[in-house]
């Protein structure tokens, strides 16, 4: 079979809605994940969705939660002489054991411009500092975001961008790239461009809620830029992720909007 209609065997990981999207692009253009992964419930909010959209295979072939790394879930895959496994927003790291099965490799869809803004809370700290944000779909290796770029696009920030406004726009960003790359993944024409492991930027999830990042205090003096770069940068979906100031002994969360005129 030739590289342009050679039939990809595939399997897919991931969550949220853009994960539903990408899946059903996939699924489109015949092409049927040979196994699911998905998260457990308490980290799921779209689990139920993608395993609906893959009732043509059999229980076995759908791991939830860790299933992916115990030895069952390693032989289940190594048996089904994958091509690639897609993730999307899978909120798990993938071990080498598993980053090992795919002849091709692990792909990624990353909402952040590689190699800025690796690991979380890829709005906030694009805004927070001032870094290139957009979308990337990328390989997975052993560390947080750092494999070979296969195709990515950026995003202006708008003065007007929160970092929830700013996500959905990186969300309808990483579904274009997907769409724009995939092509040339069926036929074996993309290109790996290595990152340099000295550029960019990488943040952990528990470096947003530092009260160095979260706090506002009454008594500093602080530029207004500064000010509202913080306040833009924590509004987010989640309240606990915004800023906040504390007085009398209580705590006050400060989420904005602005408009442009």
């Amino acid at each position: 079979m030739s590289k342009k209609t050679r039939r990809l065997r595939i399997a897919f990981c991931g969550d949220r809605e853009i994960a539903v999207a990408v899946l059903e692009h996939l699924l489109n253009h015949d092409t049927k994940p040979l196994a699911l992964i998905v998260p457990e419930k308490s980290r799921a909010s779209h689990a139920d969705a993608l395993v609906n959209l893959c009732s043509f295979l059999p229980p076995d072939n759908i791991l939830v939660g860790q299933a992916f790394r115990e030895p069952a879930g390693i032989e289940m895959l190594s048996q089904l002489d994958l091509d690639f496994i897609i993730g999307v927003h899978f909120p798990y790291i993938v071990p080498p054991e598993v980053l090992s099965i795919p002849r091709e490799g692990v792909l990624n869809l990353h909402p952040g411009f590689l190699p800025y803004n690796r690991g979380w809370h890829t709005p906030s700290w694009a805004i927070l500092e001032d870094t290139p944000i957009g979308a990337t779909l990328h390989f997975m290796d052993e560390d947080i975001d750092t494999g070979d770029i296969v195709y990515q696009k950026q995003l202006s920030i708008s003065p007007a961008d929160t970092a929830h406004s700013l996500y959905q726009k990186l969300i309808q960003l990483e579904f274009e790239v997907f769409k724009e790359a995939w092509p040339k993944i069926v036929s074996g024409t993309y290109v790996r461009k290595p990152q340099d492991p000295g550029a960019g930027t990488m943040h952990r999830r528990k470096e947003l809620f530092t009260p160095n990042i979260q706090q506002i205090d009454l008594n500093a003096e602080i530029k207004a830029n500064d000010l509202l770069k913080k306040l833009r940068a924590l509004t987010t979906n989640q309240i606990s992720e915004a800023a906040y100031f504390v007085t009398k002994g209580k705590r006050y969360r400060v989420q904005v909007i602005i408009q442009e005129e």
